[in-house]
């Protein structure tokens, strides 16, 4: 069984892109019927609905999280004139220039695995949907450890694209101490 132990993204993209992914019907990994997906309030939710009868309707199935919030999105010109040094304006000019640019909603899956990917059931089928979702953000990183077929391997996109990762050990095992100060629960007399 695939699992995934590390995860890490920063993800954001125009809610809309979302939406629009899951509505052409794209392709979903195996153990993945469909998906639900949620809004509350600020908070989107794309839930995985298995393929297997046998997991009980109670049982929570992967999800993916994120936050949604708005933003202002310019143009190059219009952000090009509002870098724009401004010499000797007076405060009509400043009138005359309201905030332009398109305000969207932006779907931002940021945080640690437990924040955007969370439940075990089709957890490692769901990251694979994140990935998909990672694939189209212009903005963003997406990082990660997973377990495949007994193997480890890393994961690593950046700004949509899919970057070189490896895994590299930075601690060997912690040795035990004869010393230990600590208790020892195996040989405990009090506890039976």
């Amino acid at each position: 069984m695939s699992q995934v132990y590390r995860l890490h993204s920063t993800l954001e993209l125009p809610l809309e892109t979302v939406y629009d992914h899951f509505e052409s019907d794209p392709p979903l990994p195996d153990g993945i019927d469909s998906v639900d997906i949620t809004r509350r309030n600020n908070t989107l939710i794309i839930s995985a609905v298995s393929t297997d009868e046998s997991i009980s309707k109670y049982t929570p199935t992967a999800q993916l999280k994120a936050s949604v919030s708005e933003t202002r999105v310019f143009t190059e010109e219009e952000e090009a004139r509002r870098n724009a040094p401004r010499w000797g304006t007076d405060a009509e000019d400043e009138e005359e220039e309201e905030p332009t640019g398109e305000l969207i909603e932006m779907a931002a899956f940021k945080g640690d695995r437990e924040t955007v990917l969370q439940n075990t059931a089709l957890q490692y089928p769901m990251f694979e949907v994140l990935c998909t979702i990672a694939r189209q953000a212009e903005k963003g990183t997406l990082t990660a450890i997973a377990e495949v077929d007994g193997d480890l391997e890393a994961t690593r996109i950046v700004d949509g694209d899919d970057r070189p990762a490896s895994i590299e050990v930075v601690e060997g095992p912690r040795k035990e101490s004869s010393s230990s100060s600590g208790v020892n629960w195996r040989d405990n007399k009090f506890i039976s």
